[in-house]
């Protein structure tokens, strides 16, 4: 999708600078504003110091002029928003922040923005992305990102810790981060004993309450030593990396208790990749891929990989094998597909939709591995509805259809009590029906061991 000249819907905010597209093509301009701490950071090798170290994305400079500087940062296939996160991301992602800010005060800077937009991954790692968040620091000056990094990263990770991760899904409706009050209000109060939650949360919000001007609440700590502020840095880190979720889920631990055995498993394993190959795909999703085992047995012939999943602790250890594996093709992240994130912020645009997202990542192939019978029978959503999403995104599908003969689906039709014989079109002739309204059929073939089938098929609007 060509975008040419269109400026980037989020980078408005800023008058340092702004992002446009030059074809597809993602550039930086540098507003003269901004040219004294531009010129400061590449001299001194602030830049160059943290793009060898991966905590800053790399950029060229492509031009310069006396009313603009215009960089190039290197691309990276898919944006990932907090609210997408799993738990173990949002705490490496808080973490790169700080050994940033951290960093930077050694250099005589500091990160103005402390957003957690202004974080991505990307080669299987967190990265920041906005290179104009950086500024001078000034002696005795308070951390004037500090707030924005607690309602952004410290105050969701603690409250996940307490409700659990789904809490992340807060940020969609706050996109400006969760308000101290609230994350106060939603803590137990024995969190007020602790020397880190009190200072950090609940003093905060007390301030915030006393004061109806966020800046007569600042003046209380106008000075503030550069140590001090390494002390508040240092702890925040130690407590955030010893952060921690105790949660179970129905899916952590899926393929252990898959009615697949291991013939089949395999069988299903090698029909994939062969599929796979043929396509001589660049990029693929997994929708619904769990911890991403399905994925991996395609990751050394597809150069880019994504995976999402609706749970967080398959998002999770997906991401852990990651980082263990040093997999730098693979990116995981949350999706519930019949809720997805919607466009959010000023006029729905400041952050895309995941569909657009999608659209605009184009992957080759979508993989949708034993989904479409929890869309259907769970979610109540009719087949060509679901064709419907897939096609918006989607080249090549390959999709697995369980039969009203898997036990999960006998599970699930169960469930539906008086209203089974409503689900009566759950079989494959309906499913083929609704799907041959966006996609042609390419090859269907049945798992031997299993009551299953897997289908390719090609988005009719790429069909010659």
């Amino acid at each position: 999708m060509t975008k040419t000249n269109k400026t980037h819907e989020a980078s408005f905010r800023d008058p340092s600078g702004y992002m446009f597209y030059d074809g597809d093509t993602l550039r930086r301009v540098i507003n003269p504003i901004y040219f004294p701490q531009y010129n400061s950071l590449k001299e001194s090798g602030f830049f160059k110091t943290l793009i060898k170290n991966k905590l800053l994305v790399p950029h060229e400079e492509t031009s310069v002029s006396e009313d603009k500087i215009i960089i190039t940062p290197e691309k990276i296939p898919f944006i990932t928003n907090p609210y997408e996160w799993g738990f173990e991301q949002f705490k490496q992602a808080a973490l790169l922040t700080l050994k940033i800010q951290k960093f930077a005060l050694s250099k005589g800077f500091i990160l103005k923005d402390a957003s957690a937009y202004n974080v991505t991954f990307h080669k299987g790692k967190p990265v920041f992305i906005d290179t104009l968040s950086f500024d001078f620091y000034e002696d005795g000056t308070p951390w004037r990102a500090y707030k924005q990094f607690i309602t952004h990263f410290f105050g969701p990770l603690v409250l996940a810790k307490y409700h659990g991760a789904d809490v992340f899904n807060m940020l969609q409706a706050y996109i400006d981060g969760i308000p101290v009050h609230l994350i106060s209000s939603m803590l137990p109060a024995k969190t007020k004993l602790s020397s880190v939650l009190y200072p950090n949360i609940h003093l905060l919000a007390k301030m915030e309450n006393k004061h109806s001007e966020d800046y007569k609440a600042e003046t209380k700590i106008a000075k503030l030593s550069k140590k001090s502020q390494e002390n508040i840095i240092s702890s925040l880190y130690n407590y955030i990396s010893k952060l921690s979720l105790k949660e179970s889920s129905e899916w952590g631990n899926y393929y252990t208790k898959t009615n697949y055995n291991e013939g089949a498993f395999k069988t299903k394993k090698d029909l994939i990749r062969d599929w796979v190959k043929s396509l001589e795909a660049e990029r693929l999703i997994d929708i619904g891929g769990n911890d991403g085992t399905f994925a991996r047995t395609v990751q050394d012939i597809v150069k880019d990989i994504i995976v999402t999943d609706i749970d967080r602790n398959a998002v999770d250890y997906n991401f852990k094998q990651l980082l263990e594996n040093k997999e730098e093709n693979m990116l995981p992240f949350v999706c519930d597909v019949l809720q997805p994130a919607p466009g959010i912020g000023f006029n729905n645009t400041e952050r895309s939709s995941l569909i657009q997202r999608l659209k605009e990542y184009a992957p080759d192939i979508t993989m949708a591995l034993a989904l479409i019978h929890h869309i259907t029978l769970s979610g109540n959503v009719p087949f060509i509805k679901s064709a419907e999403f897939f096609s918006k995104f989607s080249k090549n599908l390959i999709i697995e259809f369980p039969t009203r003969e898997d036990s999960w689906v006998e599970s699930l039709l169960v469930r539906k009590r008086e209203f089974i014989n409503h689900f009566d079109f759950y079989n494959q002739l309906e499913f083929e029906k609704g799907y041959s309204n966006y996609f042609e059929l390419v090859k269907k073939e049945e798992v031997a061991g299993t009551k299953r089938v897997m289908y390719l098929f090609k988005n009719k609007k790429y069909v010659s």
